[in-house]
């Protein structure tokens, strides 16, 4: 068998649905799909079990140890020559594997992400913020890439040998991923963008969950410094530098305004914050075709700016003024 297919699932049944769908109209067939019930109190059993005569799916259940954890689980027990982690809430396009058949000269692979036409507007926001050159998007979007790349576990492939040499996905349970490939390359392996190999990714479907994984990658970026010395790049810092200018900006405005001799000054403040906002409107409605989701990417590139910005901000407190290791930081970021 070619490939193991593994998906970690937290609650959410009705994605698995529209996942294991759209395994079923790939073009290439030589695959099996795992699925690893990551001690969910709603389960997909019942849909795993719709699909049990139509591919060759495997559905396990274990008690709740992350994601991270739970995609070990199916690679120990996955049969496949290459391994692919998918998230639970990404939809395969039919010719997927058939793009992967054609790129495998390497020892691992990832691919970016899209929004799918049947997208909610803030789903079609979230994912723009979350690809646009405007908000450090990275590969997510787009072919080109400025520094090496590094799978993401949302579309994640690697051969299994290499997978059990490097013993996984650590139990750190955000950043794991980034972990994971930054180990594969200190490995002397190389990853490969396979941009014809994309995915529709759902992401959060609202801006406070959003805000809240945002938030934990921006704390993970500083705990993944400490682990590889020398990752932290000059764009990790950006969404940091962001959102200390707007705040600063923003109490400038606030100030120059209790001043009767500065009453002139707030438009000159908040310039800067609009100007901003009418590109992200501008590009987005022009890219999602809507005005609406457009005006829905403004708050949704602010959240992820900040999120991250304001979680990089924590991280860098506690992990590098206060010297607290990495559990004593964030024990809630770790799983026994």
């Amino acid at each position: 068998m070619k490939y193991s297919i593994i998906v970690p699932v937290f609650n959410r049944p009705d994605e698995v649905d529209e996942l294991l769908q759209s395994l079923c109209q790939q073009t290439v067939k030589d695959f099996e799909a795992i699925i690893v019930e990551d001690g969910s109190e709603k389960t997909c059993k019942d849909v795993c079990d719709k699909y049990a005569s139509i591919l060759d799916l495997h559905y396990y259940y274990k008690e709740n140890s992350g994601p991270g954890q739970s995609r070990n689980y199916g690679a120990e027990r996955a049969r496949g020559e290459w391994l692919i982690v998918l998230d639970s809430d990404v939809v395969l396009p039919k010719d997927y594997l058939s793009h992967v058949n054609r790129n495998l000269g390497c020892d691992a692979f990832g691919g970016p992400d899209a929004a799918h036409p049947s997208f909610t507007p803030v789903q079609k926001a979230i994912s723009y913020s979350m690809t646009s050159f405007f908000t450090t998007g990275g590969i997510r979007g787009g072919k080109a890439k400025l520094d090496k790349f590094y799978p993401r576990s949302f579309n994640m492939g690697i051969r299994r040998d290499v997978y059990l040499q490097l013993g996984g996905f650590s139990k750190m349970r955000f950043g794991e991923d980034i972990d994971f490939s930054y180990r594969i390359v200190e490995a002397g392996y190389q990853p490969r963008l396979i941009p014809q190999a994309w995915v529709w990714h759902k992401r959060r479907t609202d801006f406070r969950k959003f805000f809240r994984q945002v938030y934990n990658s921006g704390i993970a970026r500083i705990n993944l410094e400490k682990r590889h010395p020398g990752t932290l790049k000059l764009v990790h810092l950006l969404p940091m530098v962001f959102t200390v200018g707007i705040i600063g900006l923003l109490l400038c405005a606030v100030l120059s305004c209790l001043l009767p001799s500065a009453a002139h000054l707030p438009p000159l403040f908040l310039a800067p914050i609009i100007l901003y906002s009418l590109i992200i409107f501008i590009d987005s409605s022009i890219k999602n075709r809507s005005l609406w989701v457009g005006l829905l990417s403004i708050p949704a590139a602010f959240v992820q700016l900040m999120g991250y910005g304001f979680g990089f901000i924590e991280s860098w407190w506690k992990r590098c003024v206060l010297k607290k290791d990495e559990f004593q930081a964030f024990e809630k970021n770790f799983y026994s």
